[in-house]
């Protein structure tokens, strides 16, 4: 198979032939490569004129912006972005034209379960973490210090107990705490110390005179520790004070162990970052196929990227039958353009120059892709961003594509495992959020063997391969549920969190 078409209405197609089509190689079609076409690349497979559209998934990704030859490569220098209805316009048709079928989900097998950590609210970990987090960036290095401390001496002392999560960011000092949208953050933050791989354990530090105030962020007594309190006197002192918090919370720890719980307590959070073309072929709907499969077991999948699925809206509409839900995710998407134009940005800006090297032409294509992480369920609720999720099923999280910021926020919503879809490669994770790494190609993930945990690569091997790839994703997540370690984990890398702060810095 040289190229690869994903609907009878598609007028390019996606080279998949994985060294690449040569210049006058036959393609099938009776037509012949105009020019050499690496893998990922998409090809056209009729001549168009300046003014037609480029037609990819079933659906306009770009405009011509000259005339390109049958066979000829299509990218982001040939193609333009087209008009996109307004998000009231694509509520209102998808509501038109919708009639929500059942969805044709297989039959749950035998009831799932995998080991985790069951927690006095009735969440479950899949990690059994001590979080350690700052409120303020000020208090950061002694915190650091303290952690390396805590690591070393007493953590030892603690066998079931997965290790000390530090949860560094810059946010705190300077901010206008009082300003529209300061919420996002505080309450980011404040749900991050709840999510169920700490097992109400957390710890928070913070300085004293920062505005984010201890009483705003909704946490224990016992759990937070002030560096300005009367008490300390110098360096030691407060990170004694730290360690010795610390192994409080150790010891209550300490006593929880995996226990078996139904497939239905899991909340997975999906993204994708440094996309190529392949990913809306083979990583983006093996995802959305596992998707599928948890939430017809009772599990929750959080799905985000305001950015990028808002040119795949109409799709999202069309998989909503609450009215109010509906309202919800209009709302959502009108805030963000809101706030983008007030920093005169837009959402075309998403897209890199990584993702368009990787054969993605714009922002409408990219979206394409992305939606394909979410499957077909029904959309049942829409989550603020550092808002939790209070509705069981397939979750739309609003908020910016950014990896880390989107990982942050799906992490504090309570999604309690990650999943983590590349083309171009990416090694990203964050510390106590066990992200599997899916790579939408097989040489990347040959190439990044120790960081990559799944090749959806498969996807373009034989059929069986294919129907089966979906149900052997779905016994790596219960394994990885249960215990067995990312590669991100094996090899100890992660990346600080990130808040989402769209008020004003003062």
């Amino acid at each position: 198979m040289k190229i690869i078409m994903l609907s009878e209405k598609d007028n390019v197609a996606i080279v998949s032939k994985r060294e690449g089509i040569s210049s006058g190689e036959n393609i099938g079609r009776g037509l012949n490569a105009r020019g050499n076409l690496n893998f990922g690349e998409k090809i056209a497979l009729s001549s168009l004129t300046r003014g037609d559209d480029v037609i990819r998934y079933g659906a306009t990704i770009g405009v011509a912006n000259s005339s390109i030859a049958a066979g000829s490569r299509v990218s982001h220098l040939n193609i333009d972005i087209p008009q996109i209805a307004s998000i009231g316009e694509a509520a209102s048709v998808a509501k038109q034209s919708m009639s929500l079928k059942p969805r044709k989900h297989e039959q749950p097998p035998k009831s799932l379960f995998f080991q985790g950590f069951l927690n006095q609210d009735g969440s479950v970990g899949t990690r059994n973490y001590l979080a350690i987090v700052p409120t303020v960036t000020c208090v950061s290095g002694v915190v650091q210090h303290a952690v390396k401390k805590i690591r070393e001496s007493l953590l030892p002392n603690f066998p079931h107990v997965d290790g000390v999560v530090y949860l560094d960011h810059a946010y705190g000092c300077g901010v206008a705490i009082n300003a529209p949208n300061a919420d996002i953050p505080i309450s980011t933050l404040s749900n991050l110390v709840k999510n169920p791989n700490f097992g109400g354990e957390a710890m928070l530090v913070g300085l004293g005179c920062e505005k984010l105030r201890k009483e705003m962020l909704d946490v224990r007594e016992h759990s937070f520790i002030s560096l300005q309190d009367q008490k300390q006197s110098g360096f030691e002192q407060m990170v004694a004070d730290i360690v010795q918090q610390a192994a409080f919370h150790l010891e209550r720890l300490n006593c929880r162990r995996r226990q078996t719980c139904p497939l239905s307590s899991l909340v997975v959070g999906v993204q994708c970052g440094g996309s190529d073309s392949m990913s809306g072929i083979t990583a983006n709907p093996l995802v959305g196929k596992l998707s599928d499969k948890l939430v017809s077991n009772g599990a929750s999948v959080i799905f985000s990227e305001t950015t990028e699925v808002r040119d795949a809206s109409f799709e999202l509409f069309s998989r909503i039958s609450d009215d109010l839900v509906t309202e919800k995710l209009v709302a959502e998407f009108a805030w963000y353009d809101d706030y983008l134009a007030r920093l005169g940005a837009d959402h075309s800006a998403n897209t890199t120059p990584g993702n368009k090297a990787g054969g993605i032409a714009n922002i409408v294509e990219k979206a394409m892709g992305s939606v394909t992480k979410s499957g077909s369920s029904e959309i049942v609720d829409v989550i603020h961003p550092g808002s939790r999720l209070v509705t069981q099923g397939l979750n739309f999280l609003s908020g910016p594509a950014s990896d880390f910021i989107c990982g942050t926020l799906q992490f504090a919503a309570g999604a309690n495992i990650h999943v983590f879809t590349t083309g171009r490669g990416s090694p990203y994770s964050i510390d106590g959020f066990p992200t599997i790494k899916v790579s939408s190609n097989s040489d990347l993930y040959n190439r990044w063997h120790d960081l990559i945990d799944f090749d959806a690569g498969c996807m373009l091997d034989s059929k069986k391969i294919r129907l089966s790839a979906p149900d052997k994703f779905l016994e790596k997540l219960i394994a990885i549920a249960s215990g067995d370690k990312t590669c991100a984990e094996n090899v100890g890398i992660s990346n600080s969190i990130v808040l989402f702060n769209p008020a004003a810095i003062t």
